[in-house]
C-alpha cells in the first residue's frame, strides 16, 4: 500500500502539491504555538509608577478576543471586534511596592493611585515588544529544531528547500499573529467592557468614585487600587466611546411591579447624568391604580425631576379594556405617555432623539396563551400608523412578541422578560426592582426560591443621534439587605445601532458643508409631543375605565413638556 501511494504521488502534481501544503500548514501551526508557550513559559512583565502588570497569550485566536484581566476579587474582560482572527490576553494585574508610599500621605484619592494616560501607553508598548519578542523566540526555536531534520536529507538542494520551507512558515506565523493584535488591541476596535464579582461596583463617572473617596474609612486600600485600575482601563478602551460629546444620557428600566426604589433611582439619575427615564412597563402587579398609591409611586415618580417616559405592560391593567393606570399616569406632569388612555399614538422628540411605542393589549389574569397573535393587532396598527412617518430612533414596547412584529425602527426597546438581553437591534431590559416583592422569587426545579437579579441599562446618544454606548448594571440581594453587584458591562453602541452618521459633501474645493442628510442632536433641543395620526382611529372600547386631567378644552397635537 505504501508503494501504491507512493506511485500516486508521483504520478500526480496536485497530490503532491496538496501534501506540500499540508506539511507547511503543520509547521505554520508549531511554530505558532511555540510562540505562545513561550509568551506563557517567560511571560511579559509591563509597569506604571505603582502597578505592575503580568501578560500571556491564549493560544485561541479568534474574530472577538478578550483582553482578560483576572483578580481576586472579580474579573475584568475588554473584548474586541477584530477584522481578522488575534489571540486573546489574560494579563494579571499587581501593586507594587512604592505605592505604599501614597498611602503615607493625608487625603489620598482615588486619582493619584490611578495610572495616566502616558503611563498606560507606555506600558502597552512595553507589553507589545515583550510579547513579540518572547512569541519570536518561540517560534524560532520550533522552526530550528525542525530545520534540523534537514541534516538527514541527502541532497543539499533538498535541504536548503527545507529550510526555507521552515523559516517562511515561521516568519508567516510571527507577522501574521502581530499583525493581527495590532489591529485588534485598539480603542477603535473596542466592543464591550466587563466587569465582575466586588468590581462591578465601579462605575465610569466621578460621581461614585468621589462618594468612595468621601467613605475612604470604609475602603481598604487594596480595593481602592482595584478601582484605580479598572477606572484607567476604561478611560483607554472606553473613552472613544463614552466620553465623546453627548446629546441624550436615557435610563432604561422595566417591570417595577410594585416595589417602590425610586429613591434608588433618583440617585442614579443624580449620578449618571441622566436626562429622561423610560419604563416599558410593569410598574404594578395587578393593574389597579390603588397599588400605586398604596406604594406611593406616582409621588415618587414625579419626584424624579427628568421626564418619565412610558409604555403600560400587561401587568398595568386589569381587564382588556382597563386604561385607569395610564390615565392616572397621565396626571404626573413628567410623564409622557406613548399611547395614552384614549388609545392616541404619540412621538416624543426629545434632544433631536424620535421616541415611539405602543402599551401591550394584554391584561392581569389573561390565559397568557400565543402572546405573538395577541400582540399583533396593536403591532399591526402601530405600523399602520407609522407607516408614512420617518422612521422612529427608539420604539418601546413592554413584551418581545410586540417588539419583534415592530416594521420601522432603530432601535427596539422592551421589557417583560426580567432577563436583560440584546438581539440585533432589540435591547431587552431586565427588572429594576427584581420584580418587586410579589413575583421576586422564582423556583427552579428541584431548587429553593433565588431572587432575580436587580438590573438597569444607560443609553448614551451622540450628537450624531447615534446610540455610542450601553451600559448595563446587575445587582442582586437588595430585598435581603446584602445588597452585592453582579456586573458592569458597557457595550459599543456600534454592535447594536445599525445607524451610522451622514459625512460631510464638499461644496468647493477646500471648503465643506454639511451633508442636507446629516441629523444633529443635542441637550439643548425643544421636547415635543405629537400625536401621530392613525389610519382608521377607533373609538374607545365601551366599558373603559379613564381617569382624566380636567382641561378647558381639547389639548393640541403637538405639545411641549417641562419635567
Amino acid at each position: 500500500m505504501r508503494q501504491v501511494g507512493t506511485l500516486l504521488a508521483r504520478d500526480s502534481p496536485w497530490l503532491r502539491r496538496g501534501s506540500h501544503v499540508l506539511k507547511w500548514v503543520a509547521v505554520l501551526a508549531a511554530c505558532y504555538l511555540g510562540g505562545v508557550a513561550a509568551t506563557n513559559l517567560a511571560p511579559t512583565v509591563a509597569e506604571t509608577s505603582q502597578y505592575r502588570a503580568v501578560l500571556r497569550l491564549d493560544p485561541v485566536p479568534r474574530h472577538s478576543p478578550v483582553l482578560h484581566a483576572p483578580t481576586i476579587v472579580g474579573d475584568v474582560d475588554v473584548q474586541f471586534a477584530s477584522p481578522l482572527v488575534a489571540p486573546g490576553l489574560d494579563v494579571q494585574v499587581a501593586v507594587r511596592e512604592e505605592i505604599t508610599n501614597l498611602f503615607t500621605r493625608p487625603n489620598v484619592d482615588i486619582k493619584a493611585l490611578q495610572p495616566s494616560a502616558d503611563e498606560i501607553s507606555s506600558a502597552i508598548s512595553q507589553a507589545a515588544v515583550g510579547v513579540g519578542v518572547r512569541f519570536a523566540l518561540g517560534a524560532l526555536a520550533i522552526a530550528v529544531l525542525l530545520a534540523l531534520a534537514s541534516h538527514y536529507v541527502r541532497q543539499r538542494t533538498t535541504r536548503r528547500h527545507h529550510v526555507l520551507f521552515v523559516a517562511s512558515a515561521m516568519v508567516v506565523a510571527t507577522v501574521g499573529t502581530f499583525g493581527g493584535i495590532a489591529l485588534t488591541y485598539q480603542p477603535s476596535r473596542f466592543a464591550e467592557y466587563r466587569t465582575s464579582g466586588v468590581l462591578g461596583v465601579v462605575q465610569r463617572n466621578a460621581g461614585l468614585l468621589a462618594d468612595v473617596e468621601a467613605r475612604a474609612s470604609q475602603v481598604t486600600p487594596y480595593f481602592r487600587n482595584l478601582l484605580a485600575v479598572t477606572q484607567a482601563l476604561q478611560q483607554k478602551y472606553v473613552a472613544g466611546n463614552v466620553n465623546e460629546p453627548v446629546s441624550a444620557r436615557l435610563l432604561l428600566v422595566s417591570d417595577i411591579h410594585g416595589a417602590n426604589q425610586y429613591a434608588l433611582m433618583k440617585t442614579i439619575i443624580a449620578e449618571e447624568d441622566i436626562d429622561a427615564v423610560i419604563d416599558s412597563g410593569d410598574l404594578v402587579n395587578f393593574g389597579r391604580v390603588q397599588e400605586g398609591d398604596a406604594a406611593d409611586l406616582y409621588r415618587s415618580i414625579q419626584s424624579l425631576g427628568v421626564p418619565y417616559i412610558f409604555t403600560s405592560g400587561n401587568h398595568d391593567q386589569s381587564s382588556a379594556s382597563d386604561r385607569a393606570l395610564v390615565a392616572r399616569l397621565g396626571r404626573i406632569p413628567n410623564v409622557v405617555l406613548l399611547e395614552d388612555a384614549a388609545g392616541s399614538l404619540r412621538e416624543l422628540t426629545f434632544h433631536g432623539l424620535r421616541i415611539t411605542g405602543f402599551n401591550d393589549p394584554r391584561y392581569f389574569g389573561d390565559d397568557n396563551a400565543d402572546p405573538t397573535a395577541k400582540a399583533k393587532p396593536a403591532a399591526d396598527r402601530y405600523n399602520a400608523a407609522l407607516a408614512d412617518q420617518p422612521e422612529p430612533d427608539l420604539v418601546v414596547t413592554h413584551e418581545p412578541y410586540a417588539a419583534e412584529q415592530v416594521d420601522r425602527a432603530r432601535l427596539l426597546v422592551n421589557g417583560h422578560m426580567h432577563t436583560p438581553a440584546i438581539e440585533g437591534n432589540r435591547i431587552q431590559v431586565g427588572t429594576f426592582t427584581g420584580g418587586g416583592v410579589v413575583s421576586h422569587y422564582s423556583e427552579g426545579p428541584g431548587q429553593e426560591l433565588d431572587g432575580q437579579p436587580y438590573a438597569f441599562d444607560i443609553a448614551q446618544f451622540g450628537t450624531s443621534c447615534e446610540l455610542t454606548s450601553l451600559t448595563r448594571y446587575s445587582f442582586r440581594n437588595l430585598l435581603e439587605g446584602r445588597p452585592a453587584y453582579d456586573s458592569v458591562q458597557v457595550i459599543s453602541g456600534a454592535r447594536i445601532d445599525p445607524y451610522r452618521p451622514a459625512t460631510t459633501t464638499a461644496q468647493q474645493p477646500g471648503q465643506d458643508r454639511p451633508d442636507p442628510a446629516k441629523r444633529l442632536c443635542s441637550r439643548i433641543d425643544e421636547t415635543t409631543v405629537r400625536t401621530l395620526p392613525l389610519a382608521s382611529q377607533d373609538p374607545p372600547s365601551p366599558g373603559t375605565t379613564t381617569e382624566t386631567k380636567p382641561t378647558a378644552a381639547t389639548p393640541p397635537s403637538t405639545s411641549t413638556i417641562t419635567p
